[in-house]
């Protein structure tokens, strides 16, 4: 039998692993989420970190709800394996974390009491934070915040118990957390700042001043292509590390960071393993967001249409992959002027980066949730373009293949609003511009200037009815051709 890996004595000398003793370093970080992304991106910049410049900065890493990956951290040490996919693979062991928590919130809120935790950093899911984004305000109306809001004093959500764990040590007189979003949502930290304030305000008005007195929220942008750990991702890291890891991720060699340098209980030495420290973050996010992202989203939704379950099957397509450059040089020309980008490089690294032919990231994983990520990826961009008098033309005719896309589902899509969409399309029936107008009508999706805008609203439909009507195909020879 395969030993469990739970040491770093017997690893292959190809295997890289901690450059620090381990036990030297005490937990000063709370990570809510404990997903793939953030075993292979955050956890590796601290493991970075730790064995550059040392301090207690190792991490205790909790799920709200599933207790998988916790239960494997626990059982290995905390060790995971980090497995890059290139020409050839690499494996490397990390050692930053320590306990973990899973499904246990009272668990999660004694952690985040504890005065060692100095910085509270999160990766959950767009619609798991229960923020109103238009409103900038927590969202009275979301399951966890309306439980929390009923029982403050045991929450069970991300706001509720930030807001506990901050009323606790205001309390006790202990210096608060920093509180760090590493998740895809626009301007990060000023949203989660909002969510949490707006919760608080709602709790407690004098713990809401406090908070905005006292509790920093940096922004941050995050990039490393992650795809969803599958049988093979366990199978290719035990063959190269000799032990069974349940909690191994796979990804690609390519990995971003940068953040707002606002901690003001201290950080760990991020910048070693190549994280940027910034006084603003929001250049770099537009760019991710709307380059990478919205390009990402544009894939799936065609991809899933067309019968390709991995990103690099879509860009071994010579048209799709002209529809993706194509998309990516409209969404360049809305980033900022003079903020030292450089649009077309990160265009080609990102063409480069998507064709990895070692990265099988599934275009079904993608799709989820587009209407929590649209917003910024697709429409707030096309807003401004049309504001600024450009052709925003690349995003009606994704939005149409994301329409397509929902009218020829046969149930509701994974997405916070997945049966509201699924009742719209089916409303509509064959009718491309009542699909068209009322789902972009949605509160929240779209600016009201782009949801109202007849000539976008009818360059999407047209595409609709193409597309419906001739297949994907032939409506995106039409639109590479004019």
């Amino acid at each position: 039998m395969t030993p469990r890996l739970t040491g770093l004595a017997d690893l292959p000398p190809g295997v890289a692993r901690p450059r620090y003793d381990r036990a030297a370093h005490g937990v000063g970080i709370l990570h809510l989420g404990l997903g793939a992304f953030h075993r292979a991106h955050q956890a590796v910049y601290t493991d970075d970190a730790l064995a550059a410049q040392g301090g207690d900065w190792r991490i205790l890493g909790a799920n709200l709800r599933s207790r998988d990956i916790p239960d494997a951290l626990n059982a290995q040490d905390g060790l995971f394996t980090v497995l890059e996919r290139s020409d050839s693979d690499r494996a490397r062991v990390i050692g930053a974390h320590g306990p973990a928590i899973g499904g246990d919130a009272a668990a999660i809120l004694r952690a985040a009491c504890d005065p060692a935790i100095r910085i509270l950093s999160l990766t959950v899911s767009e619609k798991a934070y229960g923020i109103d984004r238009a409103a900038m305000d927590a969202d009275p109306a979301h399951p966890a915040v309306a439980a929390d809001l009923a029982q403050p004093q045991a929450p069970q959500g991300v706001l509720g118990i930030i807001a506990a764990a901050l009323a606790a040590r205001r309390d006790a007189g202990t210096p608060a957390f920093t509180v760090l979003s590493c998740d895809n949502l626009p301007d990060n930290g000023a949203l989660l700042r909002a969510g949490v304030l707006g919760f608080a305000r709602r709790r407690d008005p004098d713990l809401a001043g406090w908070i905005a007195d006292h509790v920093a929220f940096p922004a941050t942008m995050v990039d490393r292509i992650t795809p969803a750990t599958t049988p093979r991702t366990l199978a290719d890291a035990q063959a190269l590390t000799g032990h069974s890891d349940l909690a191994a991720v796979e990804t690609e060699p390519f990995s971003q960071w940068v953040i707002e340098d606002h901690f003001p209980q201290g950080r760990p030495a991020w910048q070693a393993g190549g994280a940027l420290f910034v006084q603003d973050v929001r250049p770099y996010e537009a760019m991710k967001l709307r380059m990478l992202n919205g390009s990402h989203s544009l894939i799936a939704y065609a991809g899933q249409m067309l019968g390709m379950p991995h990103v690099r099957d879509t860009m071994a397509d010579p048209a799709l992959a002209a529809l993706v450059r194509r998309h990516m040089q409209a969404a360049g020309a809305t980033l900022p002027r003079g903020a030292g980008l450089d649009p077309q490089s990160y265009a080609a690294a990102l063409l480069a980066r998507f064709a990895n032919p070692a990265i099988a990231h599934q275009t079904r994983q993608i799709a989820m949730d587009g209407s929590e990520k649209l917003p910024q990826r697709w429409f707030a961009p096309a807003a401004e373009l049309l504001r600024q008098g450009g052709d925003a033309r690349p995003f009606a005719f994704a939005t149409a293949i994301w329409l397509a896309w929902l009218a020829a589902q046969d149930q509701a899509p994974d997405d916070p609003r997945g049966p509201v969409l699924l009742d719209l399309a089916r409303q509509a029936g064959e009718d491309d511009a009542v699909l068209t107008r009322s789902v972009l009508a949605l509160p929240g999706l779209a600016p009201a200037d782009l949801a109202g805008n007849a000539g976008f609203a009818d360059a999407v439909r047209q595409a609709v009815t193409h597309i419906r009507r001739d297949g994907l195909r032939a409506a995106m020879a039409t639109e590479l051709a004019s």
